[in-house]
């Protein structure tokens, strides 16, 4: 089998085309990036074994990239440009149209699409949903708003082209070792020291109304991805791993203690500290973690023949300790976490203002 993968330098990227080259069912991978992988980094992602088209979503010919192949992987996405969601808007939801509009035009029989838990509308936090909750996302946040717009989209492509077999993968928080570099650039920026992810050096959680979230193994998002490309399934999926992390939980790997404080307090926090382009993530991204609801699984393991092999609790340890030691990986997403000067040019050329 042939299989193209969008986004194949990134956390699921990575991922997904080391579960593809592991199996033997796979005779070629394209992997379709905007920048192609470092000087090493074609051996880190898939062992030599990868074809690498470097291709922007956004204004590529896209139809001879996809063209012969059996599967097309499509996981390309950015979280910022926070304050300037039209940027994210062209590369996720008009670059996800012409993945569509190429696969159609190259007669791909299976289209494999990263969805996520940030699709789903609000809901409880004290019973899972399964994959027929709504998918109309948290309005406040871009890539929510983005993401649930791309649930519409899919809809339209299935009743275009009933003859292409369609996958929908909602994760939850996806975390590795060598995701922490990339993760923390997105989201925490340049201020964050990595050091205090060192049990014991933070002394207290905030235990925060709401913040129950399920997180898995970039790995296992991987496998995931590449068993819906190879398999025959149909339909959305959600994938994540045991337990569910709270306050608590956190509290437990970082060796602290959780301590009650108002979501509004942490929110007016962080929207100053955005506002003032100190960090990248936005409040919005805020309101959506206290809004995502719990997601049942029980499809992905009956359905798709998918097991987590690592627990949720695995998943964040292994990014703390990736955090600890500025992990990554050697392509342009994932580059390890160069220390003080990068930390300085991602301050002077726009925190949350560049993809």
């Amino acid at each position: 089998m042939r299989v193209v993968v969008t986004g194949a330098t990134g956390n699921i990227g990575t991922s997904t085309v080391e579960a593809l080259a592991a199996d033997p069912r796979v005779t070629s991978i394209v992997g379709v990036s905007r920048r192609g992988p470092g000087p090493h980094g074609d051996q880190a992602a898939g062992g030599g074994r990868v074809e690498w088209a470097e291709a922007d979503v956004t204004d590529s010919d896209l139809v001879p990239l996809l063209r012969g192949a059996d599967a097309v992987a499509h996981l390309a996405w950015l979280f910022q440009p926070t304050h300037r969601p039209a940027v994210t808007w062209d590369s996720n939801v008009v670059g996800t149209t012409r993945v569509l509009d190429a696969v159609a035009a190259a007669g791909v029989p299976a289209l494999v699409v990263a969805s996520s838990v940030g699709a789903y509308s609000p809901g409880p936090k004290d019973r899972a949903v399964d994959e027929s909750w709504p998918t109309h996302g948290w309005p406040g946040a871009a890539y929510s708003r983005e993401k649930a717009y791309v649930e519409r989209l899919l809809d339209v492509f299935e009743a275009r082209n009933p003859d292409t077999r369609v996958v929908r993968i909602r994760p939850g928080f996806i975390f590795e070792r060598q995701s922490a570099a990339q993760q923390r650039r997105l989201f925490a920026g340049p201020l964050l020291p990595g050091r205090l992810a060192r049990p014991g050096l933070v002394p207290v959680v905030p235990d925060l109304p709401g913040l129950r979230f399920q997180a898995l193994h970039s790995a296992d998002a991987g496998q995931a991805f590449a068993l819906a490309a190879l398999g025959d399934a149909r339909g959305a999926f959600n994938i994540a791993a045991d337990p569910v992390i709270d306050p608590g939980e956190l509290a437990g790997l970082l060796g602290a203690r959780t301590v009650r404080v108002p979501a509004r307090a942490v929110r007016a926090a962080l929207s100053a500290a955005w506002n003032l382009h100190l960090v990248p993530a936005s409040p919005g991204l805020f309101d959506l973690a206290l809004q995502v609801p719990i997601m049942d699984t029980a499809r992905a393991r009956g359905e798709l023949g998918w097991t987590p092999r690592h627990t949720s609790r695995d998943a964040m340890a292994a990014f703390l300790e990736g955090l600890r030691t500025g992990a990554g990986r050697d392509t342009p997403p994932l580059s390890p976490d160069a220390g003080g000067p990068a930390r300085v040019h991602e301050i002077t050329t726009g925190v949350g203002r560049r993809p």
